[in-house]
């Protein structure tokens, strides 16, 4: 039996708006294809458990993030090993822009981010938050569905360089700055986003293509009827 490891860094402080629900996406959409799953929490001061398939890293509070930015970048060589071995990361919201170089907020020091995405993040003066629907630039994801959908909740305005790319465009919302149209990253198998929601049970094509990712094959595709409708319907919304 094929074995899927998830690492789920520091849920303590980084778990809003349903984050979890990603780590239950990822988990159950693997179990129901007879893959075993280790999930392992990795919480601040924690011994970590060596390599895994899968990094995960929700978003927090500011206050959270110092405290997390300080325990990534403790880990910061591993990490980056880690992606440049092909490793699967997803961040949502506050985890994405610490996957990044740094996030500057109005008052106080920059929060250092592990640069395993090639983006920096500065505070806005303008929250945004709403329903985001964005045109998928990954066209692995499924052919007949490159629309991915979620919620933000953020100010933060996440700038991208280099080799670093959206995973969309948006269609709907305001996605990484609110100005020019981009929404996520991506470097490698790196991937940040600001849509909460949660993120991938509305989009159950994206979990997959993470895990296929992650175990290096092809995955037999499941009944996605009741899923697919829900993420149809809020597509239709935008439109």
């Amino acid at each position: 039996m094929k074995k899927l490891r998830i690492g789920h860094l520091y849920p303590k402080l980084l778990n809003i708006y349903g984050d979890r629900g990603n780590i239950i996406t990822l988990q159950k959409r693997a179990e129901w294809r007879k893959i075993e799953v280790e999930v392992h929490e990795i919480n601040s001061g924690d011994v970590w458990l060596g390599e895994h398939d899968i990094y995960f890293i929700g978003g927090g509070q500011d206050a959270q993030q110092v405290e997390v930015s300080k325990e990534l970048n403790r880990h910061k060589d591993f990490m980056t090993s880690e992606r440049d071995r092909g490793a699967v990361f997803l961040g949502i919201c506050g985890g994405y822009q610490l996957l990044g170089h740094y996030y500057q907020p109005h008052d106080g020091e920059k929060l250092m981010g592990i640069s395993l995405l090639d983006a920096y993040t500065v505070a806005g003066n303008k929250r945004f938050i709403g329903n985001v629907t964005i045109q998928s630039n990954i066209g692995q994801v499924a052919p007949d569905k490159n629309f991915l959908v979620g919620f933000e909740n953020h100010s933060g305005l996440t700038y991208l360089q280099g080799e670093t790319k959206p995973i969309g465009t948006v269609i709907v919302g305001n996605g990484n700055n609110g100005m020019d149209k981009t929404e996520g990253a991506r470097y490698k198998n790196v991937f940040g986003t600001y849509m909460h929601g949660s993120f991938l049970p509305k989009n159950p094509m994206f979990a997959d293509y993470l895990l296929e990712l992650a175990l290096g094959e092809r995955l037999e595709p499941l009944d996605d009827t009741i899923e697919n409708n829900a993420h149809d319907a809020l597509i239709n919304k935008a439109y």
